[in-house]
This record gives structure tokens, sequence and C-alpha cells, in this order.
């Protein structure tokens, strides 16, 4: 057996010379104090030089006291998948950040919970001031919209596992429900009503699909594509209105032309607000008998998760539009019909369940919430899958 002598390294290394910069990371993370407490409530705890985030849960605290006899915490964790590579190409890092919340909040609220707090962690190949402070912005503007606190995070400096420019995103998001409230799907019955909240575009899921279109077609993301150009958009607070079409026209403008990767970037609308107000109105009552967030899988892969094995979801599809979006990839990639219901949401982000003799009321709420509300579908006895009507 051979021997061979070891030798030392030829000059003194350090931390810096291995890739990882130990001053500048302490620096980025002591500046982002101000950007986590614009999140807070008086719920959280001052922790200065802390190695965790602390946040009350106290029985006497309003928030247990008005709504809560048996609360139960509920957590979950997401990421943004490769739609981070479009913010990459794009130089664009602040939406991804707010899709990180969106994913986690918007599963959490499914079961009928109420957001919380929020952690987040970012790995990356080197300190970049610019790039971390824009994600991190977009985190504490994702979590201002959904109400919870970003309590702190993690970033990882990892060079030798990612390449310059490449990162990547995961958030865990805890909240609190009312036990006796809890989404289940043994709460659905036949003849409930399907509504749909329309998304803002194709949201956090799909994008290795998008990219290989994107690359296929030679696609610019910084070209402007009349098909995804809308004519006009509404102005004043975004409610819906039984306003006149005259009317209606007069409260529109045209709308500025954007990138296509701007637009490929549109982040993940959050539901966390209107679907709090819309079960906090129901205290009594349990209207809603179910929720799904619309993720990779589609409709028919998400949808059925809120139902019972003995009963389906019967879905109109041509109940809501289509979002040009999605029918500007589907030509550009010549992807099947059935394909694209499989990976996209296809214009519906949140399905909501709810009650029959509720479902105008429900509707209207939600409306005035700002959301763009359909009837899609009923449930109807079968096998706990989604079909198509």
């Amino acid at each position: 057996m051979s021997r061979t002598a070891s030798k030392p390294a030829s000059k003194s290394l350090t931390y810096a010379d291995a890739g990882v910069d130990i001053d500048r990371k302490d620096a980025f993370t002591e500046s982002l104090d101000k950007v986590l407490r614009r999140t807070y409530t008086d719920r959280v705890l001052p922790n200065p030089g802390g190695f965790a985030g602390l946040f009350r849960l106290d029985y006497n605290h309003r928030l247990f006291k008005r709504n809560y006899k048996d609360p139960v915490l509920v957590a979950c964790c997401d990421g943004v998948g490769t739609k981070v590579k479009l913010a990459t190409e794009m130089g664009i890092f602040d939406t991804v950040g707010i899709d990180l919340v969106a994913m986690n909040v918007n599963d959490l609220i499914v079961q009928g919970a109420e957001p919380l707090f929020f952690l987040d962690y970012i790995a990356t190949p080197s300190v970049d001031d610019t790039t971390l402070h824009a994600l991190v912005r977009g985190i504490a503007e994702g979590c201002r919209q959904s109400g919870a606190a970003l309590l702190g995070g993690e970033t990882a400096h990892m060079p030798d596992l990612y390449n310059k420019g490449d990162f990547d995103l995961a958030g865990f998001c805890v909240g609190v429900m009312e036990l006796k409230r809890r989404q289940q799907p043994s709460n659905v019955r036949v003849g409930d009503v399907i509504l749909g909240l329309a998304s803002d575009g194709i949201h956090s899921n799909g994008y290795t699909l998008v990219r290989k279109v994107v690359k296929e077609a030679k696609l610019d993301l910084r070209g402007v594509y009349e098909e995804l150009s809308p004519r006009e958009v509404a102005t004043g607070s975004g409610k819906r209105n039984r306003a006149s079409s005259k009317a209606a026209k007069q409260q529109t403008k045209p709308m500025p032309a954007r990138l296509l990767g701007e637009v490929l970037l549109t982040p993940t609308r959050i539901y966390a607000e209107p679907i709090t107000k819309l079960l906090r109105s129901y205290r009594v009552k349990n209207v809603i008998t179910g929720m799904a967030h619309i993720t990779g899988s589609g409709m028919a892969g998400n949808l059925c998760r809120a139902l019972p094995s003995n009963l389906d979801a019967k879905v109109d599809r041509a109940s809501w539009p289509r979002l040009p979006v999605f029918e500007f990839l589907q030509a550009k990639g010549n992807i099947p019909e059935e394909e694209m219901w499989r990976v996209f949401n296809m214009g519906i982000g949140y399905c909501v369940i709810v009650k029959p003799a509720f479902a105008d009321s429900v509707m209207e709420r939600l409306s005035e919430y700002g959301e763009k509300v359909y009837r899609i579908g009923e449930v109807v006895k079968g096998k706990g899958e989604v079909r198509w009507g």
C-alpha cells in the first residue's frame, strides 16, 4: 500500500478565500431589521440578537379572545420553483418574494386558518445586496398583504452548490384556526356550489414548461407581444358592482404594454385577506364547506382534495374567461388542451365550496373584497374526482 505525505496549503486560507464572506453576510442580515419591523404586529416580541423569532400565543390577546375558543396551529412550507430562473434572466427579484408568501399562505387558508407569521430561506452563491434586498422587500410585501409578520429567516451562502446568478427560495408559514371550523372533505354535500376566484396569471406552477416554450419558440423575454397586451383596464377600487356597461366603459383606461418577462413574472395572487374576512363573517353557520388552492396539477389535481371519496366536482370550464397568457403559451408551445388543464390554473387560482342557499351572498362578499368571482360548478355524486361539465 502506497503512502502519500500531506502538504500544507501554500498560503493561509480563510472562509472568504473559499467563497463565503461572513462580514458581508452579517452586514446584510443586520440591514433587514427595518424591513421586518414593517410587518410586525403587537404580538411579536422584540428579541435583539436572538437565534429565533418570538410570537405570543396568549389567550388574553384580542385575536384569540375575539375569534378562537379552541385554537389550533396550522403550518406549511413551500417554494417558488423554477420561476426564480426567469427572475434572474429579467433581473426582477421582488415579485418572486411575493410569490413565496402567496404559495404558503394560500395553502394555509384552505384549512380555514388565519396567517400569523412567516419565515424565509434564501440560498445563494454570493451575497449580492441588491438582489437579496429586493427578495426580502417582496417577501415583506407579501406578508403585509396577507397579515402575517415576517418573523425572520435564513440566508445560506453556498458557492459550491449554486452557480453565479442562481438562487433558491423556501418559505414557512404558521397560522391559527378554530378547531370546530376546520375545513375537511366530510363537510361537503351534494348540491354545494363551487365558486372560482380569478388568478392573476400563471402564479408559481408550471414554469419548467413555460421556460421550455420560451426557449423552443425563441421568444424574447424583453419583447412586447400584442396577444398579451389588454386594451384597457378598469380604474377605481377594483371592486365589482352592477354599474351599466356605459358607466363601466367610462371607468377604463388604456393599459400600458408589458414585456413578456414581466407578464410571466406576475406575482401569485394572495387570497388570505378576503378568505379570512369571509370566514369571520359567518361565525355561527358553517357556510363554507370546502376550499382549494389551485396550484401544480391544475384544478383537477387540487379541487379533488376538498372532496370526500363519494362525491365529484362537476365544473364548467366555459364559466370563466381564460387569461391571454394561457392562450399565448398554448399557441407558441403547441401544448395539448388537456395538458394545459393538467399543468396550469387556467384563470382560477382558488376555489370555495359553499352551501347552495348562501352562494349568492358569498359571491357578493368576495366581490366587495375585491375578488373576481365565478360560479363554476356544483358537487354531485361520484368518486372524489373533478369532472368537466
